[in-house]
């Protein structure tokens, strides 16, 4: 028999309506978003604008070496390319001479087999290992002078051509490396720089005038500083100059006396006259350049020729203190000596700074200085 019971209610619901399972479903969810959302790594902060500069600053400084990798790879894979054209040649030439003696032994071998004998010379053509047959040095006693030449000419072509050969290898080796290396370093400086425009696209209106505010600040306290290295130079050239000798003006319109003279002035005209061409990595001339790349074509305006790279740069001439600081001197920047321009005097040089930038003058005081050499 059927049960006639009523459902059980709770508040007034039946325990079997939709509508609780629906409630009992919801409140499910709900504890369940609220625990995910408790265990949920809180969001990241949105960086400072001085973060913001500062990761940007870095990113180009990293750029900049990776730049200064990219050059002595290119230098090196310029060189072995060259290097190699050359050992090519040479193997060529050689093969030329060896198949120039091999075809003077044919012509003892082709005598010999007419005579119905296989002499030394016919020999050695049909021979396993002509070096085993040299060895046999009675059989060279048997030959003529001319067939003597012969082989002994044979043996020096063949052994020559043979060493170009493994020269030749060996380069190429080496080729094969330098571009890979020229490979990963242009990639790291493209990657660096994208990660540098993507930061500074993210900047709202507001931010990129506070970044372009602290900008200013730091060029201001550099201005300063550069201000101050000028008013010294001043003074250390006045109290040099001997009494009647006239009065003379910084180093930022002339070369003091003592300085590297007339070659210092060819720098300073070349590099004054790239005020303005655009910084393009690994550039070198004439319509735009990077930092070693200026340095490099300023000082060949002079008669002397610099490597490519600030860091071999850094090692050529005679290391100058930044007080002694005259026109034409190099200053390096950074520990890890990624930049380089060239002083002017009063403080102040011209430079290829980075990309996006310029060649422009700039206090040498706006980037932390590593060092300064006189190249000549």
């Amino acid at each position: 028999m059927a049960s006639h019971r009523k459902p059980r209610t709770r508040n007034g619901v039946r325990s079997s309506s939709p509508a609780l399972g629906l409630t009992t479903a919801a409140l499910a969810s709900v504890t369940l978003l609220s625990a995910q959302s408790a265990n949920a790594a809180p969001a990241r902060p949105k960086p400072s604008i001085e973060e913001v500069r500062k990761k940007v600053d870095d990113l180009y400084r990293e750029a900049g070496s990776a730049t200064e990798r990219y050059n002595k790879a290119k230098e090196s894979t310029d060189k072995q390319k060259k290097d190699l054209d050359q050992l090519l040649d040479e193997v060529a030439r050689r093969a030329d001479k060896l198949n120039e003696a091999r075809r003077a032994l044919g012509t003892y071998a082709a005598a010999q087999y007419r005579e119905g004998t296989v002499g030394p010379t016919a020999a050695l053509m049909f021979a396993d290992s002509p070096q085993a047959y040299f060895d046999q040095t009675q059989l060279m006693h048997r030959m003529t002078a001319h067939q003597r030449d012969a082989v002994t000419d044979f043996q020096t072509q063949q052994a020559a051509a043979g060493k170009k050969r493994a020269q030749a290898t060996k380069s190429l080796a080496s080729l094969t490396a330098s571009q890979s290396t020229l490979r990963t370093s242009k990639q790291s400086v493209q990657t660096k720089l994208g990660e540098a425009r993507a930061l500074l696209s993210e900047l709202t209106a507001e931010e990129k005038a506070r970044l372009a505010a602290l900008e200013r600040e730091k060029q201001e306290k550099a201005r300063k500083q550069a201000e101050a290295k000028a008013k010294a130079e001043a003074e250390r050239q006045k109290q040099s100059k001997p009494p009647g000798s006239g009065t003379g003006t910084g180093g930022g319109t002339g070369t003091p006396a003592g300085s590297n003279s007339g070659q210092a002035g060819k720098v300073l005209a070349f590099a004054r006259a790239q005020l303005g061409k655009p910084y393009v990595w690994g550039a070198t001339g004439p319509s735009s350049y990077d930092c070693s790349g200026l340095t490099q074509a300023a000082w060949r305006a002079a008669g002397v020729e610099l490597p490519r790279t600030t860091w071999d740069q850094v090692n050529v001439g005679t290391r100058i203190a930044t007080a002694d600081l005259l026109p034409g001197d190099l200053v390096f920047f950074y520990d890890d000596i990624s930049h380089v321009g060239i002083y002017i005097g009063d403080g102040m040089m011209i430079h290829a700074p980075k990309p996006g930038a310029n060649v422009r003058e700039e206090s040498i005081y706006y980037m932390p200085i590593y060092g300064s050499v006189r190249p000549a």
